[in-house]
């Protein structure tokens, strides 16, 4: 039977070479915190509990994780790994497995770890790299057990010729880990008590060492800087497109595609290149998604297409319509099915019913839209007054022409017809035609500022607006 397993993950380094205010375990992959994929993984694996060590800013990483059932250990001073194994050790029994994590090694997973779980010996995660830098190595003995690993900064020419690296991730029963961590010492070039120093002392007490080769050495890089951060998101995204595409995903380019949160997805769904999916996303059989479009928190029934460069935010897009290219649906919209929303549409709040159109240049805001009205180019519902919002309600059938104004609060009557360039203020009566504008006139010699005089031209004088020269 299993012992116990106790999880540590290392989390209190301030990640100087990141150049950032936050901490490093904060830093944002794939839409969320470097830790958070840390301790998802570590939940995978039924601990009997986590401890999550923390030190700078500690307070800031416990609150941005709160909703973990985790123990937050303090480490009041980052004197090193081991000295951080050390201050969560006094809550751990002698009788569990103490499973080791860092918080900047964000894509291992569960299926790598779980055989480091079993036993009475030390094992340690190892990988193979052909650019061991910046990492310790592993030294074996003439029988090729593990007897030490030397830091980077403490290994001679030979030893850093080695190309067997140390993870960071380790696993070992409590009571002698505890022992080790006590006979730590810091006599080494970074004045530090490394948690690497217990495989040597493993080795003196004649407890067996393990080393397990990660299959991908991907799965194990570690985040210290801006570059190192790039190289690891695009590592996770590509895992995901991935596992997408192996689900039925089709991604036109899975390199160009970036998730940050979860999507859930039909039959014959189709996402071409550089779109971003946020939040939670879930897409119906047959849903096109355009080159550029920015879905957050949506969802597409069957038979959408969404055009390129659309954005579109906690919305809802029945099945059959059409929206894009280059819309925005903003929060609180709703498109019953075969609506239309076209190129330079805005909506917020908006419900629009089944066969609806608003295809060019228009705002919808706080307004409900009935079945198969038409929206002219232009339409503005004009539904903030300064201090309020108000609604605009479309009677169903309705024709609203372009470069039309609807004052709200307002309501257009079923099949009412709205003509062009109307500014509606009350509402508009069903099957009746409602037109407001201003005579237009026409007022020959007028010289425009800065415009030259065309040669011969006079200059009459405004003409009356009400003499047969006008014209509307």
């Amino acid at each position: 039977m299993r012992a116990p397993v106790a999880v540590v993950i290392l989390a209190a380094g301030k990640g100087t070479r990141m150049r950032s205010i936050l901490p490093k375990v904060l830093q944002p992959l794939a839409g969320r915190s470097l830790l958070s994929h840390v301790l998802d993984t570590a939940l995978a694996l039924e601990p009997a509990r986590i401890h999550v060590v923390c030190g700078y800013r500690g307070s800031d990483v416990a609150a941005a994780h709160a909703d973990y059932p985790v123990a937050w250990v303090e480490q009041p001073e980052q004197l090193g790994t081991g000295h951080a194994v050390a201050c969560a050790l006094p809550d751990i029994p002698d009788d569990h497995r103490v499973l080791v994590l860092a918080g900047d090694v964000p894509l291992v997973t569960a299926e790598t770890l779980a055989p480091l779980l079993e036993g009475e010996q030390l094992t340690l995660l190892a990988a193979r790299v052909d650019e061991p830098s910046g990492y310790g190595r592993l030294i074996r003995d003439g029988s090729g057990a593990v007897q030490a690993i030397v830091e980077e900064k403490d290994a001679g020419p030979e030893q850093r010729a080695v190309r067997e690296i140390n993870t960071g991730i380790l696993a070992a029963p409590a009571g002698p880990l505890r022992r080790w961590m006590a006979g730590l010492s810091a006599a080494n070039a970074q004045g530090e008590y490394y948690l690497t120093d217990a495989v040597a002392a493993a080795h003196r007490d004649g407890v067996p060492v393990d080393a397990r080769l990660a299959a991908d050495a991907h799965e194990v890089a570690g985040v210290n800087d801006q570059a190192q951060l790039a190289h690891v998101e695009r590592l996770w995204q590509r895992r995901a497109a991935q596992g997408l595409m192996r689900d039925g995903l089709r991604l036109t380019a899975p390199e160009r595609f970036t998730l940050r949160g979860t999507v859930h997805f039909g039959a014959d769904a189709a996402v071409d290149a550089d779109c971003l999916f946020e939040g939670e996303v879930v897409l119906g059989d047959r849903v096109s998604v355009g080159q550029g479009a920015v879905l957050r928190d949506c969802a597409v029934e069957d038979g959408a297409a969404i055009g390129p460069y659309t954005v579109a935010e906690e919305a809802r897009i029945g099945a059959g319509c059409e929206v894009g290219p280059f819309a925005h649906l903003r929060a609180g919209t709703r498109l019953e099915a075969g609506a239309r929303v076209g190129n330079f549409v805005e909506t917020k709040k908006a419900q629009l019913g089944p066969g609806a159109k608003a295809n060019h240049l228009s705002y919808v805001g706080d307004a409900g839209v009935g079945a198969h009205a038409n929206l002219g180019a232009g339409t503005i519902t004009c539904n903030y007054d300064g201090a309020d919002k108000h609604r605009t309600q479309i009677g169903a059938d309705a024709f609203i022409g372009s470069g039309t104004q609807l004052v709200a609060p307002v309501r257009i009557g079923e099949r009412a017809t709205v003509g062009a360039g109307t500014t509606v203020t009350r509402d508009a009566e069903a099957d009746a035609l409602t037109v407001g504008r201003s005579r237009a006139r026409t007022i020959r010699g007028w010289q425009r500022p800065g415009l030259t005089p065309r040669s011969g031209s006079t200059d009459d004088g405004d003409t009356p607006p009400d003499s047969g020269s006008a014209t509307e």
